[in-house]
């Protein structure tokens, strides 16, 4: 073999015979295969495997796209030919294209979170300011729009090469969707399965324009401000105490609390207690307004005066009353033992409203001398009292 023959045989063996893309990265989307000059051996072998498309491009222009399956690059099966046009020499020279290598398997794990608040007009907060966070899948649907539109002639395109552009694009969205739907705050937590899928169908209206198909979208989180949180706790901890006086216990424990972890002792207390009390107190008569006139009507109706009766004339008076008003008698109930059984009568009482004994003082049979109640025999002279 001459020498001319030799150059001749390392310039052929240049040229690639098969054409394959392992991917060992697991985020690659696009991968360029590198072709020695461009040049591809007439007879070559194009292996395409499932999750990828092979596509060709020639002079700039992307020329067709292969599936998975393998391929023989010559004049006979290759519908390359029709879009590339005619060849002078019938293949028999090497023909120069690019491949391209499109992964169109679907990238999992994707992020997205609103970099900033989103203000949003509430029907129980007002205006409140929104962050939300969550993942999404996306996958290569058209690969030559992908190619002409996003990767352009960049030999290795990985996701976070498009990742912040698919995150802009994706709060967009999220904050027209949540600003249409009108949904309260506190009901966002049982539709983030709806609203998902409702901001993916969104997205995927401008997402076709760069050959991509987001075909998992999911929402983690919706949170409120931090203060606002603190509000609905303490809402929630007046719905648990249940009423306002119960509140103003709470309150003043607080301020227990917190006066106890206060350097000024007991100035803080003080301060605190007060503190305390008197928002328990506003607390109370914004209750009080709320619950109508009827209520206020009952709190400055002043409560009804006890009486008692006059054990003369049975009479009622006001209690505390000493003397009644309408016989003059006295109030005061003064209580003796009856003269038999000793049980406590009113003074005055004529008979025992318990055995029937007449309360006349009785008196020793034998000295005239005075006997107690119950008195069996005489103090004085020791005479036997008969029944």
């Amino acid at each position: 073999m001459s020498f001319f023959d030799k150059v001749k045989e390392a310039a052929m063996n240049q040229f690639i015979e098969v054409i394959e893309w392992l991917d060992n990265t697991g985020d690659t989307v696009l991968y360029r295969f590198p072709v020695y000059q461009q040049e591809i051996k007439n007879g070559a072998q194009l292996i395409v495997r499932e999750s990828q498309a092979a596509v060709f491009v020639f002079e700039g222009q992307a020329a067709d796209t292969f599936g998975p399956g393998r391929y023989t690059i010559d004049g006979g099966n290759t519908p390359i030919l029709s879009k590339l046009g005619a060849w002078k020499y019938g293949f028999n020279s090497p023909m120069k294209s690019e491949v391209y290598f499109v992964n169109t398997k679907q990238f999992t794990d994707m992020k997205w979170g609103t970099a900033n608040p989103i203000m949003l007009r509430d029907a129980d907060f007002g205006i409140v300011r929104l962050r939300a966070f969550g993942g999404y899948s996306m996958r290569v649907a058209d690969p030559q729009t992908f190619i002409k539109e996003v990767a352009g002639t960049n030999a290795h395109f990985q996701t976070e090469d498009i990742d912040e552009q698919l995150k802009r694009g994706i709060v967009t969205e999220f904050s027209d969707a949540i600003g249409e739907l009108k949904i309260p705050a506190l009901d966002l937590a049982a539709q983030y399965k709806e609203l998902g899928e409702a901001i993916r169908a969104k997205i995927n209206e401008d997402f076709r324009t760069y050959g991509i198909e987001v075909t998992k979208f999911y929402v983690e989180n919706i949170s409120l401000p931090p203060e606002v949180e603190a509000a609905i706790d303490k809402r929630s901890s007046m719905g648990a105490l249940g009423d306002a006086q119960r509140y103003m216990q709470f309150q003043a424990a607080d301020a227990l609390r917190d006066a106890a972890q206060n350097e000024g002792g007991g100035a803080g207390l003080g301060a605190g207690l007060g503190a305390g009390f008197a928002m328990g107190g506003q607390m109370v008569n914004a209750f009080g307004g709320m619950q109508g006139g009827q209520g206020q009507q009952q709190q400055q109706q002043p409560p009804q005066q006890q009486m008692i009766p006059c054990p003369n004339c049975g009479k009622p008076n006001a209690a505390g009353t000493k003397f009644c008003g309408d016989c003059g008698g006295k109030m005061e109930v003064v209580k003796v033992p009856c003269v038999k059984c000793g049980a406590q009568l009113r003074e005055g009482a004529k008979f025992c409203s318990e055995c029937g004994s007449s309360q006349e003082k009785q008196k020793c049979a034998n000295c005239q001398a005075e006997l107690g109640p119950g008195a069996k025999f005489c103090n004085e002279c020791g005479t036997k009292v008969e029944g």
